[in-house]
Order: structure tokens, then sequence, then C-alpha cells
């Protein structure tokens, strides 16, 4: 193999070139013609690190990048595989994950993944049985108890291009996690605003954490402008302005358009260059290598001058909010954080309150009646006579009205404050946002209000939103469905102990974040 995206990454003189292919749903034909064509041409030309294969993008089916990555990869480029928890339970995933080392590609993107899309007679039933700081924390322990020297390398997604306050810090915050959990590497989100880049190099040097980062590059064309101004791909943000500006550049002449796509493409990642990424990851382009050179030719030409058009990627509006202030010499921000406004409205303060309060009482750890507590379940427990199932019946009765409740029995209401991740979010995120939501609306169901945004606001009351960068959250215990959720935790059955192999590794340190600022009880 001529590349080794890890060893490149490792070089700090090294600016890193990676290129996203999109397989499409077929085994053989033109689009998996090109993709191949592709990985041979970037080979050639010698500048790419590595190709990253999506998995099943918009929770569409598509060619399994597995199979599709091994070839690339017997064929002397290196790739970086996309691993999402949409369409499989903790026990496929492990075993793709054994297939993926036994096939030698240990490069990995480790992401939630987009809701399902449809397929074979519909639309496929969700899984999400993990999310992504568990995936993270799944491939670390798996290279812990491996004896091979080629563990996996992991990577991570985050989006940057959030403008409502709870959002932003939502994403850092999970980012956190992410990288607590092992995290090697960072891929963007994308978006076209210069000062939002800047604010993740300067959050990660902020926050000490010294992990690169690859920054997002797409060739932007009308059809795909307007999807992506209109929040159906999600993650992505294109302005109204931008989108606008992309129609006229391609109304009279297409290649007069597809130059100046070329040309934005180019100037993005050279001012990201600048502003310190380690790379750029590519993507966009479907039918022609040429565009790719094209990009990074005209970048190689430019890179010394980026600076002089930051103010072309300036598409901020009155009411987004930035981490830091701006800097009055620049069109970048200051190291100076921005004053946190957000408020929870009064419905949320009273509910939050309310089981803040029956938390404090009844389901902390340091309760001086734990050990009643504790002797009362054992007894209902162990009868499991008419009284074990009036408590049952009463708890599930107010559950459900304070919380639409779904009987998982393995509670994790505590880390979105106080809300479910089960019946709240349809991905049932118990370690942060997703990167989809728009001003503050569920990707799934654009009507409500995303939990992890109406999360930091609850938090913000009192002044504990970082609670979300430090609870990591192992994942549901099916094996406690339907059963009590407040008689498991008093016997130490849930996810709180380490009954649970993840919970175990998560409470000896594993997954506890390296500049851990705020200590949290179990809260229930």
């Amino acid at each position: 193999m001529s590349r080794n995206f890890r060893s490149d990454l490792s070089d700090p003189d090294r600016f890193i070139i990676t290129m996203e292919l999109v397989p499409k749903a077929e085994s053989t034909g033109r689009s998996i013609n090109t993709v191949l064509e592709f990985s041979k041409q970037a080979l050639n030309d010698g500048r790419l690190s590595a190709v990253s294969i999506t998995d099943n993008p918009g929770g569409n089916p598509s060619l399994s990048p597995d199979v599709l990555g091994k070839e690339i990869l017997d064929s002397g480029i290196d790739v970086i595989v996309h691993v999402t928890c949409r369409d499989m339970n903790r026990m496929g995933i492990e075993s793709r994950a054994l297939q993926l080392r036994r096939m030698g590609m240990n490069n990995i993107l480790a992401l939630t993944g987009d809701y399902s899309g449809k397929g074979f007679g519909g639309q496929g039933a969700p899984v999400f049985d993990l999310d992504s700081v568990n995936l993270l924390c799944f491939f670390n322990m798996m290279n812990q108890k491996s004896e091979d020297s080629d563990h996996f390398f992991k990577g991570c997604a985050v989006s940057p291009f959030k403008w409502t306050e709870p959002e932003c810090y939502a994403q850092y915050y999970k980012l956190r996690k992410k990288i607590s959990t092992g995290a090697d590497f960072i891929i963007t989100q994308l978006g076209y605003d210069a000062r939002k880049y800047y604010e993740l190099i300067q959050f990660l040097k902020n926050n000490d954490l010294k992990i690169p980062a690859l920054a997002s590059v797409y060739l932007l064309t009308p059809r795909v402008a307007r999807v992506m101004n209109s929040g159906r791909i999600p993650g992505t943000v294109v302005s109204k302005e931008l989108y606008m500006k992309i129609l006229e550049e391609w109304k009279s002449d297409k290649r007069t358009g597809y130059f100046a796509s070329v040309d934005r493409a180019a100037k993005l990642a050279a001012i990201c260059k600048g502003l310190g990424y380690r790379g750029i990851h590519i993507g966009g382009i479907h039918r022609n290598f040429k565009t790719v050179k094209r990009i990074l030719d005209r970048m190689a030409e430019i890179e010394n001058s980026w600076q002089d058009f930051l103010k072309e990627f300036d598409y901020s509006q009155p009411d987004h909010y930035y981490m830091y202030e701006k800097n009055k010499q620049s069109a970048l921000s200051s190291d100076i954080l921005a004053p946190k406004n957000s408020k929870a409205t009064s419905f949320h303060k009273l509910h939050f309150k309310f089981l803040h309060s029956i938390h404090n009482s009844l389901f902390s750890i340091n309760t001086p009646h734990a050990a009643i507590y504790k002797k009362i379940s054992r007894q209902l427990y162990q009868n499991s006579g008419i009284v074990y199932h009036l408590v049952k019946f009463f708890e599930d009765v107010l559950k459900k009205i304070l919380l639409n409740c779904q009987q998982c029995g393995d509670c994790g209401i505590e880390y979105p404050g106080f809300l479910c991740p089960e019946s709240g979010c349809p991905k049932h995120m118990r370690n942060g946002a997703c990167g989809g939501s728009r001003k503050g609306k569920c990707e799934v169901y654009p009507d409500r209000f995303c939990i992890w945004y109406l999360a930091y606001q609850r938090f913000a009351l009192i002044e504990k939103t970082e609670n979300m960068a430090t609870a990591c959250a192992p994942p549901r215990m099916w094996e406690l469905n339907k059963t009590s959720s407040w008689i498991n935790f008093h016997l130490g059955r849930d996810h709180h102990t380490k009954l649970c192999s993840i919970a175990g590794a998560c409470n000896t340190g594993l997954c506890s974040p390296k500049k851990q600022t705020v200590k949290t009880d179990r809260i229930k």
C-alpha cells in the first residue's frame, strides 16, 4: 500500500486529504465501477491518504462499505469505513467489527447514523441499540482485549454549524464524550461559515483536547445546495444567501458555475488549513476525479492567501449563536466566551425541578435512606406478589403521565435532564444530541424540539449543563425490559452497576472525560 491514513495523520508536517465515496444500491454497474475507478485515480494522484465509504447514507440501502472497501484496500489505497448504529443491534455490530478486523480494515468512522429510509416493502425498522459514544467505547474495548498490534483507528463526527446555544453546546459536550471514549480523529459535518469552522479549533485548544480534525469540503451544485438549504440532509448547512449565489453562478453557463464551485471548495479548503485543521475531507464528487485534482491544485495556488477569503464565508445571521465573541479585527472569533442566555419554559422549569427533587429524595446513591430502599426493593423483588405488581402499576402510570415512559426497566432519564430518551428521541440517544437537529427541532420529527436542546435548558436551571459532558451513559439493558426500573436501581440490577460490561468499563475510567469538571450522582 502506497499510503497509510494512520501514519500520515501522525506526521505533523503532512496535510491530510481524504475523499468520500458513496456506493449505490447495486452490486455491479456504472456507479460501482465509478467508485472503483475513483479509488484507482486517487492512488495514482498520490495526494490522498484514504477514501471513506458511506454506510447506507440517508438510511437507504446501498452496497456494503465492507465488501467494497476490501476491494479498494487490496488495490493499494487506504480505506475509512463508516460504521453506523441504525441497522444492527450490538451483536450484529460486534460481528461486523470482527469481520472488518479479519479483512484488515481498521480505520473506522463511528456514527449514530441517519434515521431509517425506505427498503424492501417500505421503511425499515430503526435499531439504534447503541449510539456513537457507545460505539466508540465498544471499539476501544475491542482494542484493549485484542492481542493484535494493528488496532482499530477510530474517528467521530461533529457539527460546528449549530445556530442555537443549546445545540452548539450539546455538540461540543458530546464531542468531549467521544474523545474520552477513544476517538482518534474528527471529521466535521458540512457548513460554509469560517467562524464556525474556527470555533471547533478554539474549543479543542481551550479544552486541551489534542485530537486531529479534518474539515468537510463539498462541491456544491444547485441541486445539492437546494436540498441542503431545505434541511433534508441532516447535519449540513447551506444558507439561503449562499444558495441564491450558487443559482446565479450556474444560471447562464454550467461551465462557469462548475468552476465557481471548484473555486469555492478550494478556498474553503485553504481557509481550513490556515485555521489549523489537520486535513480536509472532500465530498460531493461522483463523476470525475479531475474535479478533485482541480480543487487540490487551486488550493495549492491560494493557500498562503487564505485570510483574503474569510469574508466570502461569512453567512451568519443576527439570531445565530457563537460560543466565542467576534474578533473586531477579523471575520473570526476572539477567545472570549459569549454569554449564555438560553432559558427553559415555565413548564420545563416545573417539570425538571419536581423530578430533580424526587431524585434527591429517592434515587440518589448518597441518600441516607438508600439501605432502607434497597431492603424494601429486595423484599418486593423476591416475593413478586400482589404488592410488587401494585408498585409496578403505580410506577408505570406515574411515569407514563410524567415522561411517556416506555417501561424499559433500565431508566436513563437523568442524562437528558429528566426527559425520556426512549419516547422522546427517535434514535433513543442517551449520550447527547445527534448532528441532525435544525434550529432546536428534531431531525426526524421537525414539529418537536430535540430532547437534548431541552436538556441543556433544563440543566441550565441548576447551572449544571456540564453534566451533559461528563455523565456517560452505557446502552440500555434489554434483559430488564418491562420490569420495574425503581426496583432495578435500588437492587443494583440496571446499567448503573458493573453487571453490564460497558458500564463496568465506564465506571473504571475508560469513558471518563479527561477534563471532568462536574461530578454527578446516579440521578434518577
